[in-house]
């Protein structure tokens, strides 16, 4: 039995795809609006040799694998016909390779990873989130180049998820949505002073200074975004107000915020070390002052925090750790916070990721020149598969609201929320 053989087998007859293989051999339904393209048996090494979908991923980004077609389409369909794969299934992928003598020989020889793939990731969790090493890691991802995600995020270089305020909402006026939302659960006022730690390209910086008078700091590990961030804010007339410094969160000396927004940056904290975070943010908090913490989270704390193995922390995110959303605001219970608010948006990220992939596909050709295609190729895996993942509820996104409460228990906080229209 042929690869291809194979493959229609599994998938069944009348699949809304088509298979190619480098020999020649077809399966699936011809001229379908998906096809996978195995274009080597080297392909077939990285499948066999590396676990779960870390050997797909690596195919891909090689471009031993080829994918034509919606990715998201592809991920979501490949999920539905393949998604229930047994182990007898594999060990049929196996014997099929053991009776080629070319599948055999390509299999036995390692072929070595791409070199998107972070080389410094594989380490023991005690050795994680020094200041840097959070460097380096932040770097791998957000330093990749301030064009680049210009295309991919739109004009709002907003990297985290947006809240769309009604179905026909743009992708813009989500992202404005998500940060008027921070703005408004933290009750910023003209005079205000924010703190915004992993504040990316400055997007909730300048729009709680352009928006509401407030005097916001953000700081970041990425230079490249610090330095887009600062000139943007002197671009748009905000340099009395807003500031972004290219600097460890750890390393602010700032004190007696009315505010702080954490937005896409618990992720990168790592288990161990979110008590000591939130207690860091605690300490430069005023009494009666709030805290937004915005943070991809897991439906159960079951399953590891982290994958040192998987695509995602070898290719995307080094070192990241999701929690479910108990595990989280119990850490900021330990420290003082006082929890006021929380909500799950993960049908948001999945739409605004909808949002990224459709802007990369629409740059792809100067994306490629920009970055390289092995680069291209790892974004437009990562967020399609990420846009499943929020579909199919494997991972969520929460807001938490926490207050620091005055001695006396007073919290300053309204009786009914007045961000909730």
């Amino acid at each position: 039995m042929t690869l291809a053989e194979l493959f229609g087998d599994l998938v069944g007859p009348g699949a809304p795809m088509e298979l190619t293989v480098y020999d020649g051999s077809r399966a699936g339904t011809p001229g379908a609006g998906i096809r996978l393209d195995v274009r080597s048996p080297y392909a077939l090494s990285h499948l066999v040799r590396a676990p779960g979908s870390l050997g797909p991923a690596r195919a891909y980004v090689s471009g031993h694998l080829d994918v034509s077609g919606d990715m998201y389409t592809a991920l979501a369909t490949m999920q539905r016909l393949l998604g229930d794969a047994t182990a007898a299934d594999k060990l049929r992928i196996v014997a099929t390779v053991a009776r080629d003598p070319l599948l055999r020989g390509a299999v036995s020889r390692r072929v070595p990873p791409p070199p998107q793939e972070a080389s410094f990731s594989r380490v023991p969790a005690w050795l994680r989130h020094s200041k840097r090493r959070d460097a380096r890691a932040i770097s791998h991802h957000y330093d990749v180049s301030n064009t680049f995600y210009e295309w991919v995020l739109g004009p709002s270089m907003a990297y985290t998820c947006a809240c769309y305020p009604h179905e026909d909402a743009t992708l813009e006026e989500a992202q404005f949505n998500k940060h008027d939302l921070v703005a408004r659960k933290l009750d910023l006022r003209p005079g205000m002073r924010l703190l915004d730690v992993g504040c990316g390209w400055g997007g909730m910086v300048m729009h709680a200074a352009k928006e509401y008078g407030v005097k916001a700091l953000g700081v970041t590990l990425s230079k490249q975004q610090a330095e887009w961030a600062q000139k943007a804010i002197a671009d748009r007339g905000l340099s009395e107000l807003a500031e972004v410094r290219h600097l460890d969160y750890r390393e602010v000396t700032e004190t007696g915020f009315d505010a702080i927004s954490s937005i896409g940056l618990t992720e990168h904290i790592g288990k161990k070390n979110l008590t000591a975070y939130f207690s860091f943010l605690y300490g430069k908090l005023r009494e009666g002052g709030r805290m937004l913490n915005h943070t991809i989270t897991r439906p159960d704390n079951l399953a590891p925090a982290m994958k040192p193995g998987g695509f995602i922390n070898r290719y995307v995110f080094p070192d990241g750790e999701l929690e479910g959303p108990g595990h989280i605001q119990s850490r900021m219970n330990d420290v003082g916070f006082e929890i006021r608010h929380q909500e799950n948006l993960r049908e948001h990220y999945a739409r605004t990721l909808e949002g990224w992939c459709r802007n990369l596909d629409e740059h792809w050709d100067e994306a490629v020149a920009e970055v390289g295609e092995g680069t291209a190729r790892v974004w437009r895996l990562y967020m399609a598969g990420s846009r499943l993942g929020f579909e199919l509820n494997w991972i969520q996104l929460h807001q938490m609201l926490g207050v620091k409460p005055h001695d006396n228990g007073d919290s300053r906080m309204p009786l009914r929320p007045t961000w909730i229209s």
